[in-house]
């Protein structure tokens, strides 16, 4: 199941108020402050720390099935991917991926494939990952890379169709489009430049979203 994505961007503050007005909510945040790595997590918010020139990298906030992460980055950046996955899924994946030659890097946490496109995709097994496996799910994630392929690459590594990640070929890589499932809303563009859409009820069909809102 794709439940995730991770951004590197100049705006988190902003990331962050968006996405809560989408219903997110904040789960962890972590940054750099006076040399070291602390944690401002919840109750704290942003009137608590604003001032003290934190380099924040990293930022968790969940809804139901999807999870999705962001830090500082001096300018926008997509980074990775995330499918939840069983452990036997994973072990599978991972024994398909140096069948292709990929870079894996693993630890007890997550485990990450390298892609030839530009971005990681990160395998994770624990189900506290998300708030709920049944709750609004990320449905498709549209990428724009500068080589085509990208859909083969994810089919050979999951071993079928993948018709939530969706491409198009451009001079650099970025992520373009996300659509969850939820209260059916006009698609409005985060911080980063990524078009978000939500739609009910959600239907795939030959990998693109069906849904008489859009």
């Amino acid at each position: 199941m794709l439940f995730h994505y991770h951004l590197w961007t100049p705006f988190v503050e902003e990331t962050e108020r968006f996405y809560q007005q989408l219903g997110f909510q904040v789960t962890q945040r972590i940054g750099k402050y006076a040399g070291e790595f602390t944690s401002f997590d919840p109750p704290l918010d942003w009137d608590d720390f604003r001032e003290q020139q934190i380099l924040f990298r990293i930022i968790e906030m969940k809804r139901g099935a999807i999870n999705l992460t962001f830090g500082y980055g001096k300018k926008v950046m997509f980074d990775h991917i995330g499918f939840l996955v069983t452990e036997a899924e994973r072990l599978q994946v991972l024994g398909r991926a140096e069948g292709l030659g990929l870079t894996i890097q693993a630890n007890e946490r997550r485990t990450f494939i390298g892609t030839p496109f530009g971005f990681r995709i990160e395998l994770q097994t624990h189900p506290d990952a998300v708030e709920s496996e049944t709750g609004d799910r990320l449905l498709q994630l549209g990428i724009a890379t500068p080589t085509p392929g990208l859909e083969p690459l994810l089919s050979q590594l999951l071993a079928r169709p993948v018709p939530e990640i969706t491409s198009v070929v451009a001079e650099r890589m970025h992520a373009r489009q996300v659509v969850f499932s939820g209260i059916p809303a006009l698609p409005v563009q985060d911080p980063n430049g990524l078009e978000v859409r939500t739609v009910s009820p959600p239907a795939l069909i030959d990998g693109r979203i069906e849904d008489q809102h859009l």
